[in-house]
């Protein structure tokens, strides 16, 4: 068997060792028909078939069903947001102002990848594919920031004095992006304020909340 098809229009037999680019391209597929359709139940696995020019059972050569296949790629996508992070951080040293544009980043990377944020942040336990339940989830890079930047507060003073666990505070940072990321994935239509503003005010009160000084 092979991984492409040989009716007209398909893709030539698959040679040795290609394996890894047609999943690859599958990915690929998925992820733009993910972004032009908007949603997840809209793309088959017919459609991403015919994106790459395979039959149906190549795709399932590589992924077990649509939904490993959907969440493997809103997990790939997911990982983009450290390289936001790092983006955001340039040039800022205070720990405070840091603090804040790593909450800003977070919810700006929602904003602009919601389906992928909905199936990574947003599916039940029982909705996710078995090999995800058990491995650490691309999520866990904002929490190791979110903790980094937390220590970095601490150990400069500036949080309230009962504040001294980066893990409890970081929790709270998450768990505070995480509810203003959620409202915008799942209520897009909703009459929203300027964004860009609502999103600084949010993360900036949060942040003022931890402050030993709020000034």
């Amino acid at each position: 068997m092979t991984d492409t098809a040989t009716a007209a229009g398909r893709r030539a037999r698959s040679r040795k060792g290609e394996g890894r680019r047609l999943r690859d391209e599958i990915l690929d597929a998925t992820e733009r028909l993910l972004i032009e359709t908007g949603s997840s139940e809209a793309v088959s696995i017919r459609a991403v078939a015919d994106a790459v020019g395979v039959t149906p059972p190549s795709i399932y050569r590589h992924f077990a069903d649509k939904v490993t296949l959907v969440y493997e790629v809103g997990d790939r996508v997911c990982a983009g947001l450290e390289e936001a992070f790092v983006e955001a951080v340039v040039g800022i040293d205070d720990p405070v102002e840091r603090f804040v544009a790593l909450g800003k980043a977070y919810v700006d990377f929602g904003r602009r990848t919601p389906e992928a944020y909905r199936l990574v942040f947003m599916s039940r336990h029982d909705e996710t594919p078995a090999a995800y339940q058990e491995q650490p989830i691309r999520g866990l890079i904002a929490f190791r920031w979110a903790a980094d930047a937390a220590q970095a507060a601490i150990d400069a003073g500036v949080l309230r004095p009962e504040l001294t666990d980066a893990t409890h505070v970081a929790t709270m940072a998450w768990a505070s992006a995480h509810g203003l990321t959620s409202l915008l994935v799942s209520k897009p239509v909703f009459p929203w304020p300027d964004l860009d503003r609502f999103i600084d005010e949010y993360v900036r009160n949060f942040v003022r909340g931890l402050l030993r000084d709020p000034g």
